[in-house]
Parts: C-alpha cells; structure tokens; sequence
C-alpha cells in the first residue's frame, strides 16, 4: 500500500534507471528526484526536470537527500537542503556543460583542456565538501579553492560574475548597494589577478615579508676527490657585509650528498628579506671547503695523520636583475654559478669580493671548470602558512636573516650568538717556513665542562662542541673572516666563556697539530650585559700540549683584551701573554631574551639605585626598540612601580617614558607589539592611581602647547593619545572597582576638563604653524581609537557628545577646504563612521548630522571624493544593517535632505569628466539612498522645492543621471546582480516621480526638456543588455523572471500611461521621439510591442495634423534605422521589427489598419511600405556586415543598400556615406578598380566650381573643387594601383583641362607626365585576364538582396572554376552545390535552403572595332576583352535528332545563353545581377566554325609569346620555358590525328550534308579556310618548338612532326597540282622567294613562300614575323616607307568556349605588342628585308593554301637539326608587297 513519506522528500539518483514496467520513471545517473509515496522498496515521484510526469522508480537507487518542505501531502514542494557553495558548484555545472562542448566547436581547444581540468576539481572539491568530515581550516581552504575556480570558469565562459563574501554568494537584499558594488569590485579583481580570496580582516601595517627558496641539484666539484663543504649565504656588496646565516651541504668525493637521506633536502628557506633588502646589491656567495690533504698534489704513502679543512673555491650570482625575473614567476628557475679559485691564499677571505669587482688577477678558474647549479623562487607570506600550504617546503632548512627582521612578531624567541672568527697575527716561532694555523673554538663552562652541541657551521648541518677553521697554507697572519652560530642555552650564558686553541699542522710530522696558543673571552660582562656587537681584539697566551687548559680558573683571572673591564694581570701566572702576537674576532647577538644595553638593565635594576632614577628615566630613550620590546612588559612594570613610588617627582619623567615606548609601537617594525601592549593593559596592568597623574600630565602638555619648546614633545603625546586613554581608562576602573566607585565625580570633572583642553588644541587656527597643524593631525588620528575604551565607563550617549564636540571643534571647513587638516578630519569622520560606536542607534542620532553636514560641504566644492564615497558606503552599509531590524526613516530623511541633491550634482560632474571609478562608487551610493526612499520621502522631498525651476532643475537632475547610468555602462556587462538591482531601483524611482512630474509640468507648464529626459530615460532602460530576457538560458530567465518581473514591461507601460497624458503636448516631441521609440521596437517582446502601435499611430496622426503631411516621420525613422545598424544592433531584433511592421497582426490591430481608417491613409501607407523595403535592406546589411561574415556578402550588401538610399529615398547625405564604407570594403579587400569606380559615384556628385562644402566623414570643410581634386587624385592612385589605367586616363585629362584653365602649369605638368607614364605601364606591365562566373542563389535562406537572383562574378587573379566554387561555399557554409546548368524548379526556389549554382562564362566585348583593328596591339585588345563587359556568354552542348556513334559533331549543338548585366564588369562591385537573358543555339557547323577559330586564335597568341625567345641553352633558358607550348602543340595535333578536324570534314565535307544543307555553303567554305590556316599556325607552332625544344624533349618533337604529317595529307588531296598552281601564280625575286597572297576566307594576308633548293630559314623568319606581328602598319599609310610596307598581316577576330579559353590568362600575359602609337623607325625594317617595288594587284589563286602547306611541311621535315640564332640572322629575302602576284 502506498504511504506518502514523511522524513524521505527529496534525493539524487545514484544509478541509471532505464525500466520498461508500467509507470515506471526513467531517471538518468545524478538526476534529482521529488519522492511523494513509498510502497515496499519502491518510491512514487517526479524527475526535477519533468515535473509533470509521475512515475516509480526503486528505493535503492536513491539517495535521499535533507530538505525544507513548504506543505504536507502530494502537492507538498521540498527542497534540498545542502551547503550553499555546493548547491552553486552543481547549477554551475550543469550550466557549464553545454557550453563546454561548444568551445571544442569554437576549435578553442586549450580553453576545452582547461576548463575540463577545472571542472573534474570542482566535482571532486564538491565531493569532498559533501562526504568528508573536515576541520574548519581544511574546510575553508576547499571552500575558497571551489569560488577561484568557479569564478574563473564563469569569466573564460563568458558566464556572469558573482559576488562573494567569505566565499559564499551574497544576497542583494541583505546588503546596500554600496556594498554590493564593493564586493563586485573585489571579486572582479581576485579573479582577473588571479589571487586568492583571504579572510576580510583590517589591513594590516606591516610591510610584505619575503623568502628566498635556494634548492642546490647539481655540483661539478667531485674532481676534488676528497670531502668537501659547500656554504651558501646572501651577501650585500654595497656594504660589504653578510645578511643571513649560511646554508651547508655535504658531498663525498664523489659529489654526492654525504648521506643518502639528504639527497631530497639540498635547499635553504633565506628568510624575512624586507623589500628595502630586495632592493640591495644582493649576491648569493658560494664558498666550497674541502676536508682531506693539506695539498691536492700530496702523494705520500702510508696512512695519512691529519684531516685539514683546505680553501678550494668560490662562485658568487648577482641577484639584482634576477630577484626581478623570479618574482613574476611561479615556479623555481635554474642557474649556473662558476666556482674559481683564489691565486693567494692570503687572499681567501675576500675571494668574493675579487669576484664581485672582477679582479681577475686574484682568481682563476680550475682546469676541471668546476660549478654549481641551483634554483632559485621568491615566496611571500608567513614562513609557517607557505610551510602548511606547500608540504614540501618542510624540507628546507630555514636561514634567518642576520640579526632582527623588519617586522617582529610577539613570542618568536631567538638567542643566536654569531661569532666571526676574523683574522690573528702569529710569530714564526723558529720555524724555517711560515705556520699552518688552525683554530678549535670550544665553549666552556667556568669549571671546564664543555657545552655540548651549542657550535654551528651553518643551517642544514647537526651543531657540534667544538669547530675546526679552516687552515691557511704557510700564513702567519691568516683572515679567515669565517663565521660560527653559538647555541648557548640561556641558563648558561652566566658564567660561560669562549676558548681558541691554536695549533701548527705540520705537513712533516705525521700531519701532528701541535698546540701552541690560545685566547679566550667571557660571553657576559660582570654588569650582566652581553658581549657587545663589535670587533674583540683578545690577548693570545703560549701553552702548549702539556699545558693544563683544563683547569680554566688558571687563565680566567687573567684579562682577556684590552678593554679597561678586564682584570690586570697577575704577579705569577701559569700562561705567558705574547705580546707580539693577537687575535680578533666579531660578534653579533640577536636574542629577545638577553641584552646587550647597560642602560636598559639600570632601569630594570632601578632600586639598586633610586637617587640615580631621573638619569635613569633620561636614559630610556637611548635604548634601541629591539631591546625595548623584547622587555616590554617589565619595562611597563617598573615605569609604573616609579610613578607610585613618587608620581608629584617622577611622573613627568614616567610620563615622556611611557610616550616614547608607546610611539615605539607605531613603527611597522614593531607594529605586531601592540597586541602586546593592549594584552598588558587589560591583564597584567595595575596601575590603579596612574590615571590621576596621567590626565594631570596629558593636561599640562596641552595649555603648554603655545610655548614653542613643547610642541615637537606635544606632537608625541598626541600620536601616543590612544593608549595613554586606554592606560587612564584601566586605571580607573581598577580604582573604582577598588574603591567601590569612590571620587567618580572628581574623574568625570577632570576627563572633562580633559576634553575641553583637547578642544582648544584642535580649535586653534594657525594656518602658517605646521607644526600646530601636525599635532592637531596626530590628535585626530588618534582620538577615534578610544571609542570603545570610553563606553567602559561612559554611556553611549556622553560618548557621542565627546565625539561630536571633539569633530565640531575645529575651525570652519569652508575656509580650509583643501588643506590638508581637511583631509585628516574626514579620516577621522571615516574612522568614526566605521566604529562600533556609530553601529549604536543612540549614538547615530547624535553623531549622524555632524557626518553629513561634512560630506555635503566636500561634496559640494568636489574635495576629496574618494574619502566622501567611502565615508557614505559605510553610512549606507549601516543603514541597511540596520533597517533590517528597526526602522531608519528618519536617519533616510536627513540623508534626502542632506545628500541628494549634491550626490546628483557630483555625478552629473564626475560623468562628464569619464572618471568611471569615482562614477561609479557615487552611483552605488546614490541608488543605496533611493532603495531606502518611501513614498513619505518623495512626498517630502517635493514638499520642499519653493518653485517649478527649482523642481525643473532637480527632475532634469535625476533623469540626467540615470540617464547615463545606463548609457555609460558604469558596471560592467557580466554584473548581473548589480545590474538587476540598479533597474529595480530606477524603475521604483521612475514609478514614485512620475506623477509629480504630471502634476507639475502638463497643460501650459508643459516643458519640453523634462519631458525629453524622462522619455529617453525610458528608452534607454527598455533597451538594456542586462533586461533582455530572451537572449538568456531558460534558468536564468526564470530566476530574474520570479524575482523581478519583466521590468521592461513595466517601464513600457509607464512610458504608455505617461504619453496618453501629455494630450496635446504630444505634437513637441514629434518627430524627435520618433526615433527613440521606434528603438523601443526593437526589443522582442509581445507585450511591449503592442504598447508602442498605439504611440506610433498617435505621433503619425498629430504629424499628418501639424503639418499635413508624414516627410519629417518618414525622415527620423529612416535616420534612425540607420543610426540602429550603425550600433550594432542584433539581427533578430531586426527581423522582429520587419515582422512588426509588415505583419502586425493577432493580438491588436496592424498599424497599416489603423493609418487606412485614417485621411491620410495613401501617405502613411508610403512610409510604411518604404520603411519596410529599408529594413529589408538593413537585415541583409546587418548579416552582411557581421565580423565573421566575408567580402563578397559585404560588398553585395552594402551595394544593395546605397542604391536603395539614391534610386528610391534619394537620401544623399547616406548615400556619399555608404559609398565611402563601401569603397574602405574594396580598398580592405585589395578590390581597387571596384574602389575607385565606387568613389567616382560621389565624383559625379560634385561640381567644378568654388562653392564652399561642410565637412564630411573624413573630408575638411573646403570648396567643392578642391575636394573633386583631391578626389580625382585618388581615382587616379586607385585605378593604377588596379592596374586599369585606361580608365584613369580621361581622368588625367580632366584635371589637365582644368589645370590649365586655371595656368597652374606646374600641376598640369605632373598630370600629363602620369598620363604619359600611364601609357607606358599598358604596354610595359603584365596584366592577367580574369576569369568571370556566373552564380545563382536559390533558397529562401540567402539574404534578400541575393535570394533567387542571378549574377556575374570577375573572379580573382589566377582563379579557376574549382577555387571559386570553393571560395563561395566557404562564404556560404550552408549552401548546397548544384551541379547541373539547367534552371532549378520551383521547389528549389521556395525551399527553405540555400542552394549554389555556379559555371564559368566568356565576356562578349563591346569594342569590337579595336579588337579587329589591325593596329592595336594584343595587350591592348587583351583589356578590352575583359572590361567594360556588361555581355556574358555560356555554352551548353547537346544532341538534336539521333546521335552519330561514329562522328558525334553532327548532331552535337550548342545552346548559347547571352547573360546582359544591369552594370558593367569591372564597377563598383565584383558582381552584378543578371539583368536579362538571351537564348539561342547553334547548328554543329557554326560551332565548328567557331571553334577551329577560336583555336587558331589561341595558337597565333602563344607562338607570338615564344617565337622572340633564345633556344635552350642560350643565356640559361631553360627548357621547362617550353612546356606550356608543347601541351598545346601536342593537344592540337592529338585533336587533329584522333578526331577533331577530320571529323569535321567527315561531318560537314561529304555530299550528303553539302545536299541537304545547301544554305550552309558559305559556313562550309569559311571552315575549310579556317582548316587551311590552322594547319599553316600550327605548322609556324612546330618551327618555333623545334627551335627551342631542349634536347632531352625531341622524341616529343619528333612525335608532334609525324602526327602534323598525317594532318596534312588528310587535308591535301591534291598536293601536286596546287603546288604547280601556286607557283605558276608565283613571282620570283632575286633570291629566290615567292611570295603569294592568301584567298580571302582565309586571312587576307601576304604568305612568303620558298623557291625550290633555298634554306627553309628565312622563309621561317619572315613568315614568322607576318603572322606573328598584327601591329604592323597597313600599306595604305601615306607616310610609311617602301620598307615599311611589306607585308600586312589582319589578325583574324577570336573569340573563345569555356574550354579553349584555359590558358589564355597565362598567355595574354607573356605575348608582346608594340605601342597604341609606335615610333617609325624605317631602319629596323630596312636592315632585315628587302623589298621589290609595288606591283599592281593580280587576282589571288585559292591554291595558294595547299602549296604554301606542303612548303612548309618540307621546311619542318628534320627534325634532327638544331636552329641556332645565326639562323635567324639578317638574311636577303625578296618579298613580293600585297597585292602583287
């Protein structure tokens, strides 16, 4: 039976539930659950994310989670109860999930891996928090892990910021605004730098601490071959001392760490380095001293007696450049240090000086090239939080800084003795050499016992009882300068002292050490003090082995130096002193426990002495801060136990004491002692009369003040203000707690007499005393810190007096504004603000008006606007704590009246001058104080303003001011929450002034200024990013949804309400609202939508009323669109308004239906329909211009829309800016030809005249000619940079006219030489012919201005049809191929795809004449085939009738679609639209026409290119020159042999198509000339590459000749009669030569032919030059020469199919033409032919083509001969001129 559950409401499914049994509910792993009823291990319920369908589902696949249940029963809601940080990482999640996938999309594969990293931590960091028992510390540290990796998710992502406090997100209804913004800023900062979110504490004083982690890895040092130390330390070089301890490592011989468990712990932790020593001339010195032979060169045999520690080198790393490259690094980074060696022992302790100044000469490297390598990283922090936070650093030795650190922290004990064994000076002593010294330090007991363990080398090293110095080789004055730390434990300090025993290593003797010295000194004075910090020169005493050194009482009676505290030297002694010789050594104590100041033990020791107490007291000031904080509290003590011994004669002296200990503790050195300070007061302190003498003290300092000689001691009082009142304030209430309260009227008395001499200091007003102005800053400084003190004993109420009357003592603040006394009281009202006596109701009331009077006066005069806007986020943060509990309405009253009007002033400033930091903690501020405002506060706010101008001028305030809230972005875009927040409050505002401002400025007070203010707030806030809704994931949109609403829709119907109220005032803001509105349109929401037609309708109707008709409307919605796209607006937002516009349909009427109930129903109607053509335009525009959209998109779009703006709205103030961002498209795309016909569409515009011209886009104001000038100027530079200089000719001659119509002959000279230089760049550089396509979009998904259209695209430079098909389906990735011709049907065309269909096209020119002219030369005829081309043709061959198997040319026609564009190619576009269509076909006899012409054409421009080129081998031609030649050749000749012309005279020749085709006889003719001169090119073709072909290729040569053969026997059936008809028509010349005239259907040209047994080589030549050479003048010119008119060749017109035209681009580029008007130079002709006189004309003889090919034949028959160039050479040749036979 079913029972509804009652502990069990909610859980998580912990196994994949996929059941086919009936209700079953499928669930998926992780899944959460809402459990209703529980049946014998089965649950009834619903999935969380489909709660609507119920279902069961088994009990052991849940977890059953806490909850919060709302009701009871089956509609009961329950909700998971979990950590709040936990409940986040599981939403963030599964919000991240889907975008996670999309940036593997995005191809951001790095983000991916990352942000896959991130999120497998977070789902174990949540499971830790879930399932783990933690400590709180574990747990806070998991917690703040979890927020930096999810706010670092949620800025990678995009995703927005939260805001969070102690690691959990912060409720925006629980803190001010204020506040909020606070908590914006600082996450925005933690997850930007990266850091760490830490515990909010108060900011602490003490400066940063730094350590310097040294990991040693590698020593090349093992070549020693003997034990050796390696010392590290930090050394300062500007001061030449050491600052840390050093650090020692271990190696064996072999270099290896000595024990095997110290492989892992080579490194050191150096220390507390303040930034001052980061900013040393910092080393890290390295010395290595080995343990073994006196000399490495030693080879003695036998056992070896002695083990000396022997110098061997040094390595030194200047830290100055690397502290800086290791401080931005977080990790360790490796470095090198080269170890040398020092020439002079003698020299040894100073070896890294040497090093550090290179003085070479003292050091050398040793032959093995010995270093070390070390790694180096800087840490920050507390040495024991790095240590817990990284484990492994418990590995490091930890090396102290030399002496105290900047920072001294309570309870860290040190007694570290350092002793610096320096240098001795020894006598010989009889010796033949010099001594081998070494010196055993030992500490001894005055009984002899030895201290144990208390002597260190360095860190990382056991200590010892004894050290061994290192032994310098035969020196008798040695400097070791080597330093030793001393342990002694602190009960042995009395009565210990230090021994040297010095000893001779003989290298002879067995390596014996004889003892032959020693010196001693005591660790303490018999005053008690330590040794002190300084050089001992010590007195060396003889003894030897035998002598008792263990028995000190012998030699500790005698003096130890020559200090004037030792003792004198006995009468008979057991140790003789030597004079001559002394030893030195240095100490250093850092110990909290000892001292080394005689004057601070007297004032310990001070009943010992009491007549000297005063000299005592005098003397405290001489006493460093180390030693006073070390003794604090016993100083304390024993000041206090003198002032009760006698307060009336030592309480001044006690008095300046106790203020000079207290400024002690305001150095940051010692700031961490005033915890110290405030523990002694509250428990150890018992000073119960004090208080008397201290008020009586602090009293007379003040009336003092005016004498001159006390103010620097008053200044030190008042800096010691805060804890002299703490002493006064403990002392008494251990008094009265003594006393029973006894004399409180006498203490109240005297504190305020107190007060009132605290307030004459502060009220004093002397401007030019900076010293007055020092003790008042002090004054105030510390006044604020006893605000807790006083509550002790004083109500809070007579506190807040005190406080307000010391804060209102000053001087008046208007006459002070900027001084810096200013600034001190509004830190002093900034510290009373933040104090917990200001958190006190009572306290407020008292102390609330002073504070904001303060800040109204600063803000008012805009002073010290950071310190106001932190002073009134703690006033807010208060505030809204405080309202949650009791009411604030009078505090929010006094704050109206107080603030509101100068905090809107202050940002209207602080806007305008774009300090958005300033900007945007006043806003914060602003809003806090708005959030707290009711309906009363309004009500009485506007009760207050005495007139409408008044008013007027607060309502233009406001709106000003929340009007750029919102346009200057204040908060960033991803501060949701703030964002949020801030809309809510201004549309509360906006609701609650409203109707004030319809009471006030309707009807006759109408004001248009107010009313334009309010309604562009209004828009402006419709129109937020942050209130789009729709632009948001389903769960954030809920969660803004359920809190807020829709605020659009709210503010919508504000706007609403308000405009029907306006009546007849609507007409002034029309049309200027017109805009604004039409923007509210554009947010895609329903609700709104319906709202603005009513508004629409009504600005439409009071304008057709006005002014009789709709032009400014129809204007401002225009602009406005403009303006809209301009902005960037989305494209849905704009498909929403062409939906809006065009199909307002449903829920209210359209607008088209409410303007056709209206007079003006035709002219309304225009505007809609024109607005909705515009926006079509503007959408395709919008998509067009996105940033991942492509040029040709771009261009078209942006083509579309100028257009539009010229042909149809004739608006030409867009039209000029649209060509201009169509022309910076082209120039961007390197389309110059298109930018510069784009440009000439503004040129047209202009006028050459001087009417000045407004300046425009990037245009100066100037007149119109100068700016058709500078424009001209630059079509010229663009269409050269195009490479069309014909087009940019006409321009030059433009600007000559008018040049030199105005005589500026100097500009008239520089534009015909660019002309002339024009000229030569057409026939001089290389221009490739563009390929052109022509492309069809079909589907309903192009944009508009390509959707089923057609067009013509110039394709790019070497573009074939494959690249260009690839180029538009990467432009259009959606867009399917269509790989047919034919028309597409109409299921294509309203298919809701795209669809590409794209094939190649031939231009059709429109200069026909210059290109059948025969003197325009190719180069020339190449431009004019493709440009100005508005004619395009394709070809499509089929089959009518039935197909020939054998000969397919019968049947096979051509269907020739003429594509006639609306513009002609090249123009302001790459592409234009088919305009229109021409379909006709072609009979397979015309296409055969038109191919072997097109093919003859082809060969005549290839030869041309190749018949002026070296043969191989001449000049390093080489023969890849030839390839594209032979493929043509050998396609041709396969073409001919195979198929191709003998299938044509197959198909077209016999009798059976001659019969019945009978129309078709002069086609016929035609193609057989065409056959005929195709076999004479080809022939010309095969000469050329028989010339130039490299050897290697004449099989290929050979092949071609044989092939060319049998094309000529298949076309000669007669070869010997024509050959006897050619040359009977023949006329020979002297040489030999013929030369006979083509028939007319051929080329109308003048062929040579060789006479017979003449060289076939000029006949070559000279046929060569006529058929290769076009431009050669016609004989008709009467000023050509007779050797000019020889021979006259007419280039045949050509035109070219899709498939012969393949290699034309790269042709055209290489074939040479002359000149349009070339030099007549008569002796270049005249030197090469020689000419016959002209003949009359004879009739030509149709033969002449059979004869002329079997010559040639002949002249190509071996293919074995090589042509050189001397067969080109200047030979004789008759030539008969055309016309003679």
């Amino acid at each position: 039976m079913w029972t509804l559950t009652e502990d069990e409401k909610t859980g998580v499914a912990i196994f994949r539930f996929q059941s086919c049994l009936p209700h079953a509910l499928k669930l998926d792993l992780g899944e959460s659950v809402g459990i209703l009823e529980k049946c014998q291990g089965w649950f009834r319920g619903f999935s969380c994310k489909r709660t609507d369908v119920k279902g069961i589902f088994p009990c052991s696949y849940i977890h059953v989670m806490k909850y919060g249940l709302s009701s009871d029963g089956l509609n009961g809601t329950a909700t998971p109860v979990e950590d709040a940080l936990v409940a986040e990482v599981t939403s963030t999640l599964r919000e991240w999930a889907p975008l996670w996938k999309q940036l593997y999309v995005k191809r951001k594969v790095e983000v991916f891996f990352q942000m896959a990293h991130v999120m497998s931590e977070l789902m174990e960091l949540r499971k830790q928090l879930v399932t783990a028992r933690l400590a709180d510390r574990d747990k806070r540290d998991i917690k703040r892990h979890v927020a930096t990796r999810l706010d670092w998710g949620n800025e990678h992502l995009g995703l927005d910021l939260v805001p969070r406090k102690d690691f959990e997100t912060v409720d925006e209804d629980k803190v001010s605004v204020s506040d909020l913004y606070k908590i914006h800023l600082g996450s925005r900062n933690d997850v930007r730098h990266g850091s760490q979110r830490h515990d909010s504490v108060q900011p602490c004083r003490a400066p940063v601490v730094h350590h310097l982690l040294l990991n040693m890895k590698t020593s090349t040092c093992n070549s020693i071959g003997e034990d050796s130390d390696i010392f590290f330390w930090l050394y300062d070089s500007r001061e030449a001392k050491s600052i840390s301890e050093k650090f020692m490592v271990r190696l064996n011989k072999n270099g290896e760490p000595k024990k095997s468990r110290e492989v892992d712990g080579l490194c050191a932790l150096f220390t507390d380095l303040s930034n001052e020593d980061l900013k040393r001339d910092l080393y890290i010195v390295s010395q290595v001293i080995r343990s073994g032979r006196m000399l490495l060169n030693e080879h003695r045999k036998g056992l070896r007696h002695g083990q000396y520690r022997r110098p061997y080198g040094c390595a030194v790393l200047a830290m100055s450049n690397i502290l800086q490259t290791i401080a931005e690094l977080k990790e360790e980074k490796d470095f090198v240090l080269k170890v040398y060696m020092c020439n002079n022992e003698s020299e040894w302790y100073q070896i890294h000086e040497n090093i550090i100044r290179k003085c070479s000469s003292k050091y050398s490297a040793p032959a093995n090239n010995s270093g070390l390598v070390i790694s180096l990283q800087l840490l920050h922090g507390d040495v024991e939080a790095l240590r817990r936070e990284n484990k492994w650093l418990s590995r490091a030795s930890v090396t102290h800084k030399l002496g105290f650190p900047d920072v001294m922290v309570p309870g860290d004990v040190r007694n570290d003795f350092y002793l610096t064994l320096e240098r001795g000076d020894f006598e010989r002593g009889g010796k033949s050499v010099q001594k081998n010294i070494e010196v055993t330090v030992s500490v001894l007991l005055d009984d002899g016992e030895l201290v144990q363990d208390c002597i260190g080398k360095a860190c990382g090293q056991p200590n010892r009882t004894q050290h061994r110095s290192v032994v310098l080789y035969h020196n008798n004055s040695p400097r070791w300068n080597e330093a030793v730390k001393l342990g002694v434990p602190l009960d042995r300090f009395q009565g210990t002292h230090l021994r040297f025993d010095f000893r001779h290593c003989s290298t002879k003797d067995k390596g014996e050490k004889k003892l032959f010295a020693f010196s001693f000194t005591p660790l303490m004075r018999e005053d008690g003090s330590t040794l002190s910090d300084q050089s001992h020169q010590l007195y060396v005493y003889k003894c030897d082995e035998s002598g008792d050194l263990r028995q000190p009482g012998l030699y500790l009676v005698l003096p130890c130096c020559q200090d004037g505290s030792s003792p004198g030297l006995p009468a008979a002694s057991a140790f003789q002193r030597s004079a001559r010789e002394t030893f030195w050594i240095s100490t250093q104590l850092s110990s909290t426990k000892l001292t080394q100041n005689a004057n601070l033990l007297a004032l310990l020791k001070w009943k010992a002495h009491p007549d000297r107490v005063g000299n005592i007291l005098g003397r405290l000031r001489h006493v460093t801060g180390e030693e006073i904080v070390k003794f604090l509290q016993d100083i304390l003590d024993t000041l206090f136990a003198i002032l009760d011994d006698d307060a009336h004669k030592y309480g001044p002296l006690v008095f300046q004491s106790l203020v000079f200990v207290i400024n002690l503790l305001g150095d940051s050195k010692y700031f961490h002692f005033r915890a110290v300070m405030d523990t002694y007061i509250h428990k150890h302190f018992a000073g119960a009369l004090a208080y008397k003498e201290l008020i009586r003290c602090l009293r007379w300092v003040m009336e003092s003040l005016p004498e001159a000689v006390w103010q620097d001691h008053t200044q030190d009082v008042m800096r010691a203000l805060e804890y002299l009142f703490k002493f006064i304030i403990q002392s008494r209430s251990l008094y009265s707690g003594a006393t029973c309260g006894m004399e409180e009227e006498q203490f109240r008395s005297s504190f305020q007499e107190l007060f009132e001499s605290i307030h004459f200091v502060l009220g004093l007003d002397w401007p030019t005393c900076e010293s007055l102005i020092m003790i008042q800053v002090a004054a105030l400084r510390s006044f604020t810190a006893i605000f807790d003190e006083l509550l002790h004993i004083f109500s809070v109420q007579e506190v807040a007096e005190f406080v307000r009357s010391t804060l209102a003592s000053f001087p008046s603040v208007l006459a002070t504004v900027g001084h810096s006394m200013d600034v001190v009281r509004l830190q002093s009202i900034t510290r009373t603000v933040d104090s917990s006596l200001f958190a006190l109701p009572e306290s407020r009331r008292i102390l609330l008006p002073l504070v904001l009077h303060h800040i109204h006066l600063h803000l008012r005069h805009q002073k010290e606007l950071p310190t106001c806007s932190g002073i009134l986020t703690s006033l807010f943060s208060i505030i809204k704590a405080s309202s949650l509990d009791a009411s604030v309405q009078e505090e929010v009253e006094l704050m109206v009246e107080s603030l509101l009007d100068v905090l809107l002033q202050t940002l209207l400033s602080i806007m305008s001058s774009g300090q958005s930091q300033e900007a945007g903690e006043f806003v914060s501020c602003l809003l806090s104080l708005l959030r707290h405002m009711t309906d009363v506060h309004f009500q009485h706010l506007m009760e207050n303003f005495q007139s409408k101008e008044v008013l007027k001028e607060f309502m233009m305030k406001i709106w000003c001011v929340l009007r750029n809230l919102m346009k200057l972005s204040i908060f960033p875009r991803d501060w949701t929450v703030m964002r949020l927040l801030s809309s809510h409050i201004i549309l509360r505002t906006v609701q609650r002034l409203a109707p004030y401002q319809l009471e006030n400025f309707v009807g006759d007070d109408f004001d248009f200024k107010v009313w334009s203010a309010y309604f562009s707030l209004a828009v402006l806030y419709i129109n937020q990013p942050s209130l789009q809704l729709e632009s948001m994931s389903a769960a954030k949109r809920k969660k803004i949804f359920d809190k807020y609403g829709d605020m659009r829709v709210t503010m919508a119907y504000e706007l609403f309400s308000m405009w029907q109220n306006l009546s007849e005032n609507k007409r002034h803001l029309i049309p200027g609202m017109i805009g604004p509105f039409l923007g509210v349109t554009l947010v895609p929401q329903a609700e709104i939508r319906n709202i603005m037609v009513p508004i629409f309708h009504d600005m439409m109707d009071w304008e057709q009323r006005k002014e009789g008709s709709l032009k400014q409307v129809e204007a401002e919605l225009i602009d406005k669109l403009d303006a809209l796209v301009s902005e960037g607006k989305g494209d849905d937002d704009y498909r929403e308004l062409l939906s809006l516009l065009t199909l307002l349909l449903e829920p209210y009427p359209s607008l088209l239906e409410k303007i056709e109930q209206q007079t003006w129903r035709e002219t309304g109607t225009s505007l809609v329909t024109s607005v909705t053509r515009l926006m079509e335009r503007l959408l395709d525009y919008r998509d067009g211009m996105r940033g991942d959209e492509t040029e040709s998109k771009s261009t078209g779009c942006t083509v579309n829309l100028l257009t539009f703006y010229k042909s149809e709205l004739n608006k030409e103030e867009m039209y000029i800016r649209y060509i201009h961002k169509l022309c910076d498209l082209h120039v961007g795309a390197g389309n110059y030809t298109e930018a510069a016909f784009t440009l000439l569409l503004y040129w047209e515009l202009l006028h050459w005249d001087e009417r000045p011209t407004k300046e425009l886009l990037r245009y100066p104001s100037q007149s119109e000619w100068q700016r058709k000038e500078a424009l001209s100027r630059k079509l010229i530079h663009y269409f050269a940079k195009g490479k069309c200089w014909e087009f940019g000719i006409p321009l030059c001659r433009e600007l000559a006219f008018q040049y030199e119509s105005l005589y500026d002959y100097q500009s008239l000279s520089w534009i015909r030489k660019l002309e002339a230089a024009y000229f030569d760049d057409i026939m001089e550089q290389q221009r490739l012919e563009p390929k052109f396509f022509r492309v069809g979009f079909y589907g309903r998904m192009f944009p508009f201005f390509l959707r089923n259209k057609e067009f013509v695209c110039r394709g790019h430079d070497y573009e074939r049809l494959e690249a260009f098909q690839q180029r538009m389906l990467a432009e259009f990735p959606q867009a399917i191929a269509v790989r047919h011709p034919n028309q597409p049907d109409e299921a294509i065309l309203q298919s809701n795809s795209q669809y590409l269909q794209i094939y190649a096209v031939t231009p059709v020119p429109e200069a026909a004449g210059i290109l059948r002219s025969h003197r325009v030369p190719d180069r020339i005829k190449s431009f004019y085939r493709v440009n100005n081309v508005h004619r395009f043709r394709h070809d499509r061959p089929f089959h009518k009738g039935p197909k020939d198997p054998d000969n397919e040319f019968k049947s096979l026609w051509i269907e020739r679609t003429t594509l006639v564009l609306a513009h002609p190619l090249p123009g302001i576009s790459p592409w234009f639209e088919v305009e229109e269509q021409e379909l006709v076909e072609v009979s397979p006899l015309e296409n055969a026409v038109s191919v072997v012409e097109n093919k003859n054409q082809e060969l005549r421009s290839l030869i041309s290119r190749y018949h002026l080129m070296r043969p191989h081998g001449v000049d390093n031609v080489a023969g890849d020159d030839v390839n594209l030649l032979s493929m043509t050749l050998n396609g041709v000749v396969d073409a001919a042999v195979n198929g191709g012309i003998a299938r044509y005279q197959e198909a077209f020749f016999g009798e059976d198509y001659i019969g019945s085709h009978p129309q078709d006889g002069d086609k016929i003719s035609q193609l057989k000339d065409l056959m005929q001169e195709q076999l004479e090119v080809l022939g010309a073709g095969l000469a050329v590459h028989g010339r130039l072909v490299h050897p290697e290729m004449r099989p290929l040569h050979k092949k071609l000749m044989d092939r060319f053969q049998v094309i000529r026997s298949s076309l000669c059936r007669a070869p010997c009669a024509a050959s006897q008809a050619n040359t009977a028509g023949g006329i020979a010349g002297p040489e030999g030569f013929t030369v006979h005239r083509h028939s007319e259907a051929a080329n109308g040209g003048n062929v040579p032919i060789p006479a017979d047994g003449q060289d076939l080589d000029g006949i070559q030549r000279v046929f060569l030059q006529q058929l290769m050479s076009p431009a050669w003048k016609p004989c008709s010119d009467p000023y050509l020469s007779s050797s000019d008119k020889v021979v006259t060749v007419v280039a045949s017109s050509w035109s070219l199919d899709c498939v012969t035209r393949k290699v034309i681009p790269v042709l055209s580029a290489h074939v040479g033409a002359a000149p349009p008007v070339p030099p007549r130079n008569t002796q270049a002709h005249a030197s090469c032919l020689s000419v016959t006189p002209p003949l009359s004309p004879p009739p030509v003889d149709d033969a002449f083509h059979h004869q002329l090919g079997d010559l040639l034949l002949l002249s190509l028959c071996a293919p074995e001969q090589s042509y050189s160039a001397s067969h080109f050479s200047h030979q004789p040749l008759l030539l008969i001129p055309s016309g003679m036979h």
